[in-house]
């Protein structure tokens, strides 16, 4: 072969090296990136530490602490200890002790965090100087260990041993010396040192007598500016550190932004009960409409989960949803169950739609089967015909601040809980600039964030089309609810309870059998005309037994009502003032006039407004007012058809005859009552008829006695009181009713 062919050869064989050996270094590249393990998430617990410091807390902490380093250990994955440091004051000896539990080599495997949401001081800045990072609210304060007071010399010690320990590599003694002692000045100065031959910058806090000794070496300060002037308290703000890169390791406006920045899951946040406490957890049952009578129901039973003493509170959600006051106000109830310490789950199926997804919103945690629903809570109004149509603007507002307030309380996207109100609102996938935590937004929320926030895509459910709404696994990715759960026993090892432990369901009583069949609509009809019937009946028989019914009827009627949530005291109040005024017009003012209609008037008002529930819909309180009205007339025209029927053939019926006023023109007698003589004319009868004359007794108010020949008897007066001696006619006789006036 010529040499001309032989370097062509070369050349190719160069050119196919040029090509085939990078591509077979990045194939064996690509094959050892797909061969590595994937990376493993961490484990976190969330625990509050809480003052004083003492015992208690001390094995709270300590107890969590390891058991997050056994479970670590056994799953091969890093752990994190967030500890919330809460204000208070504390002993010193057992802060010091619970610092030092921090630093020892018990938990050395796991990264203890200190979380510090508002300004804490005193001796309980220790706890978080032994953490191994300190996240601090932007407005928070860190400082000040001996609140304005020099530590004794021993404790000042035992304070900058733990700070020579560099377990927190932003914490040094200087930083510790300024935070006990006041006349201390603090510079942070910024030296430029020579690592192999090469130029780095170093930045460190030192005292006012360090920064003397470093000016007298040959050390290259290239500046140095005072971070505390002696004479101040030391205490260092969150944003302040956070910029001059001291004390903090970052900065976070809640727990769940904590658990972000660490890539924990939100089941972090859960704080660890003691084995004992977990076994109070309760069930309450959520399906159905939800309507007034549903949310006096569910508040009775989160009362009496509460007076249980329970810490966990399970509310198994399977509805479409309801009236969207009652809902609001559930989820509201639910909510501030935080500050009993009670913890909250909502446990969805099949779906929470509409005001079930406000009430699950409401929850701490939210668990879903993977296709459970959850959204879709947008008010809508029912026309005329059936015709539903979106609720107006002035109805939407107000809901929509009741879902921002839901979602700031429990830390969920709040731009994604109003879009399941308001299907115009576009939320997008948002990335921190500083740490990349995901999380969800509106434009104006990316717009006031000043670039601290970066845009992405938009989230599809939020088209302009439909209201927001997601299945289980779609509401975990959009940090809606937790993970999904697979059956009851899935969740009940998500939330802590013993796998042969059944969740306890706060149990119906048989007041709420009771309210609820009192409030059926036939037996609301019933009460009514039993209760306007027996009065008129009483007016005749004057028993008392008949009135005592009566009164017992409205009163199963309002407590039903009140018991149901529709029916306060303003109802009851109209009803015994309507009565009060019938009683004058019948028994003190005769005749028909202003008091017997105001009467009628204020007792139909009553029962109208005991069986309505307001709302913000104006055509619901029409339609609900409506059809109360037309149930009390229809009480009315039953009880009138009665009375029409008793006066027809009651007179005639035996027994009734000598009691009851025959009709004008039936050829009976003038009606009398046959009385039993007095004591001194035992064993004769006598008889009372119109027109007889006698003497008052006592005065008539209207009511009093009243003798005729020798019989003492009770009778009543048609109009004004009648003063006693007075003479008397015999007016009228109706059953034992005797009415009389002055003659």
């Amino acid at each position: 072969m010529n040499s001309f062919a032989q370097s062509g050869l070369r050349r190719y064989a160069v050119r196919i090296g040029l090509v085939f050996v990078p591509l077979l270094f990045a194939t064996r590249f690509v094959s050892a990136i797909d061969e590595a393990p994937p990376k493993k998430l961490p484990l976190g617990q969330f625990v509050t530490v809480t003052s004083p410091v003492d015992d208690a807390v001390f094995n709270r902490i300590s107890t969590a602490a390891l058991k997050l380093q056994r479970q670590a250990g056994q799953e091969d994955r890093p752990a994190i200890l967030v500890l919330q440091i809460e204000p208070g004051t504390s002993q010193f000896h057992q802060v010091q002790g619970l610092a030092k539990f921090l630093t020892s080599e018990n938990v050395s495997n796991i990264t203890t965090v200190a979380w510090i949401p508002a300004t804490v001081t005193g001796p309980n800045v220790l706890v978080a100087l032994a953490c191994k990072q300190i996240v601090m609210h932007p407005d928070a304060e860190l400082g000040d260990i001996g609140r304005g007071k020099p530590l004794e010399q021993q404790d000042q010690q035992q304070v900058l041993a733990l700070a020579q320990k560099r377990h927190n590599i932003k914490v040094n003694a200087a930083i510790v010396r300024g935070m006990m002692e006041q006349q201390e000045q603090l510079w942070r100065v910024r030296l430029r040192t020579q690592d192999g031959g090469k130029d780095e910058l170093e930045s460190r806090v030192v005292t006012k007598d360090e920064l003397e000794t470093l000016r007298g070496t040959n050390v290259n300060i290239e500046n140095a500016e005072i971070v505390k002037d002696a004479g101040t308290i030391g205490t260092f703000k969150g944003s302040a550190a956070r910029s001059l890169d001291i004390l903090v390791a970052q900065t976070a406006e809640n727990r769940v932004a904590v658990a972000g920045q660490y890539g924990l899951p939100r089941e972090a946040l859960r704080e660890p009960l003691p084995e004992k406490e977990n076994r109070k957890v309760r069930l309450i049952k959520i399906d159905g409409v939800i309507d007034r009578l549903q949310e006096s129901f569910l508040l009775r039973q989160i009362d009496r989960a509460v007076a249980e003493e329970s810490q966990s509170i399970v509310f198994q959600i399977d509805s479409p949803g309801g009236l969207l006051v009652e809902s609001i106000t559930l989820a509201n109830a639910i909510a501030a169950l935080e500050a009993k310490k009670i913890r909250t789950i909502a446990y969805v199926e099949r779906e929470a739609i509409s005001g079930a997804a406000i009430i699950a919103l409401g929850c701490d945690e939210i668990y879903l089967y993977p296709d459970a629903k959850i959204g879709d809570a947008g008010p809508i109004q029912i026309r005329p015909g059936q015709a539903f149509e979106r609720a107006p603007e002035k109805i939407l507002s107000p809901l929509k601040v009741a879902l921002r307030d839901l979602a700031e309380k429990k830390h969920r996207p709040i731009a994604i809980c109003e879009a399941m109100a308001d299907r115009l609102m576009k939320v997008f996938q948002v990335t921190h600039r500083d740490n990349g935590r995901v999380w969800f937004m509106s434009e104006p929320e990316i717009h006031a964030s000043n670039g601290e926030w970066i845009q992405g895509v938009q989230l599809r459910e939020t088209n302009g089309e439909l209201l927001f709404t997601a299945n289980g696994t779609r509401a975990h990715e959009l940090k809606i609810a937790e993970a999904p759960v697979s059956d009851i026993e899935d969740l009940k090892n998500r939330i802590g309870v013993p796998p042969g432990m059944k969740l306890a369901p706060v149990e119906k009583t048989w007041v709420d059998g009771l309210v609820f069949t009192l409030n059926h609509p036939a037996v609301v009809l019933l009460l009514i005309v039993l209760g306007i019937a027996l009065i008129y009946v009483e007016l005749h028989f004057m028993t008392g037994i008949l009135g005592i019914l009566s009164v017992l009827c409205f009163s199963l009627f309002f407590w039903s009502n009140f018991m149901g949530g529709t029916a306060g005291w303003l109802e009851v109040v109209l009803f015994v003032l309507g009565i009060g005024c019938l009683a004058l017009e019948i028994f003190v003012v005769p005749g028909f006039g202003v008091f017997g209609v105001s009467g009628i008037l204020l007792v139909l008002a009553s029962l109208v407004m005991a069986g309505h529930s307001w709302s913000f819909d104006l055509a619901t309180n029409v339609e609900e007012l409506t059809w109360q009205t037309g149930q009390v007339l229809m009480a009315l025209g039953i009880v009138v058809a009665f009375g029409v029927v008793a006066a027809r053939y009651l007179p005639s019926l035996p027994g009734f005859d000598s009691m009851v006023l025959g009709p004008p023109g039936s050829g009976a007698d003038e009606p009398r009552l046959r009385l039993e003589t007095s004591p001194s004319n035992a064993g004769s009868t006598g008889e009372i008829g119109l027109g007889e004359k006698g003497i008052a007794l006592t005065m008539l108010r209207p009511a009093g006695k009243a003798r005729f020949e020798n019989r003492v008897i009770d009778v009543i007066s048609e109009g004004p009181f009648i003063a006693a001696d007075a003479e008397l006619e015999v007016v009228a006789v109706t059953g034992n009713r005797i009415v009389v006036r002055q003659a």
